[in-house]
């Protein structure tokens, strides 16, 4: 029995020495978990809400030929801009020329015709008083000149209609702006049915139209109008690759009708179009806005406003909506339920839920529970965000406001 007791004595003494040497030593209880922590601060920021629009022209005319006739001459580069009264077709015009001469000596022998009539008519009314004269005399005397008078006026007429078809003989620019390819070439008749020539849309200005719900015309209508309404809100535009368009539009129309199938209504914006630094206006792609193109419209109020904010890392999100935790008086982490308003990618606006200066941890929650103690730390700084960029803060928002003297949850 004493050696049995022997072996059972030694049998633990033989299990420890086969374990490794950190596991027969407890790990030393950890402290609270670091966390990186910013206090909640009211910043500027420039209200916007994003639309898809279209770019379309201020002014677009279709050429067609106001006459019959041979297409002698094209005058134009497709795709270039022309100026108002440039020359773009010239058609055929010696039968339109021979209309104006022979209307012209129409004119002239009526003329003469009447020259005549007139002093017939002067001596048959000199003769009236005397034996000689008879009234039906003169009465057929005038009605001659009268006639022939008449028959003047509508010669001239003619003549009108002869120099006016001879000016259909050239088509000119009625606007600026860009040309199309031509529809019909040299050599071919033309007339007025024959349909379209070419095309000639604006280029400067240029109009945005993009649709809205009607709730969303709402809001913005409440929002602004107390501001000035159109004045108090610029159009901006993002271009399809991605960049911000440098040139900034204005609100001038508001559709008075509600689409019924959509429920929206139909803004329209006017937006610069120069022409591009170096480049010349016949050049293509000399502008930057083209007839047609789709873009996003972001509408911004004129004056920032004031927000609270927070870094966008700090908001999390569950099937009951989005939260944050915030550092107590014991430096616990305690969960906020949370109502966001218009944010950004980089900043979260706050509208309900959280109150200014209280500190909201936005690094290390992986390591967070709710209700436990942490350590906080100042976060590292936010990075700075562009002005120019749609609905950012006009100025960065801060780490983290210097703590109060004597404040319990003084950052360590």
């Amino acid at each position: 029995m004493a050696h049995k007791a022997g072996v059972i004595c030694l049998l633990p003494m033989f299990v420890l020495c086969l374990l490794p040497a950190g596991a027969a030593a407890q790990p030393a209880p950890s402290g609270p978990p670091a966390v990186g922590v910013v206090r909640a601060e009211r910043q500027q920021m420039t209200q916007s809400d994003e639309f898809i629009g279209r770019i379309h022209a201020v002014n677009r005319v279709a050429l067609v030929a106001r006459v019959t006739a041979f297409l002698e001459k094209r005058l134009f580069v497709e795709g270039a801009e022309v100026k108002e009264g440039d020359l773009l077709y010239q058609l055929e015009q010696p039968p339109f020329q021979a209309q104006v001469d022979a209307s012209k000596a129409s004119i002239a022998q009526l003329e003469a015709q009447h020259q005549n009539a007139a002093l017939t008519l002067g001596r048959a009314q000199t003769l009236l008083p005397g034996p000689a004269g008879q009234q039906s005399t003169v009465d057929t005397a005038l009605a001659n000149e009268r006639a022939l008078a008449a028959q003047i006026a509508a010669a001239k007429a003619q003549l009108q209609t002869a120099e006016i078809n001879l000016g259909y003989t050239e088509i000119r620019a009625p606007i600026d702006g860009k040309i199309s390819r031509t529809a019909v070439t040299e050599g071919n008749v033309v007339s007025p049915t024959s349909g379209t020539l070419a095309t000639i849309v604006s280029q400067h200005p240029m109009y945005v139209l993009f649709s809205i719900a009607l709730r969303a015309g709402l809001d913005l209508r409440t929002r602004y109008a107390p501001k000035g309404g159109f004045s108090a809100v610029v159009i901006k535009l993002r271009l399809p690759d991605g960049r911000i368009y440098g040139q900034e539009g204005r609100l001038d129309y508001v559709s008075p009708t509600v689409a019924e199938n959509t429920d929206t209504i139909t803004l329209r914006g006017v937006i610069p179009n120069p022409v591009l630094p170096g480049m010349h206006a016949s050049e293509p792609g000399s502008r930057e806005l083209t007839d047609g193109e789709f873009v996003s419209v972001l509408l911004q109020g004129v004056q920032p406003i004031m927000v609270l904010a927070i870094p966008r890392a700090a908001v999390l999100s569950d099937q009951r909506g989005d939260y944050v935790y915030v550092v107590d008086a014991q430096n616990r982490a305690q969960i906020r339920r949370i109502t966001l308003g218009q944010s950004t990618p980089s900043t979260a606006v706050v509208a309900h839920g959280l109150k200014e200066g209280e500190l909201v941890i936005s690094e290390g929650l992986q390591r967070v529970r709710a209700g436990a103690v942490v350590s906080p730390a100042p976060a590292s700084p936010p990075p700075a965000i562009s002005p120019n960029a749609a609905g950012e803060a006009s100025e960065p928002p801060h780490a983290m406001a210097k703590p109060a003297a004597g404040d319990p949850r003084t950052v360590r």
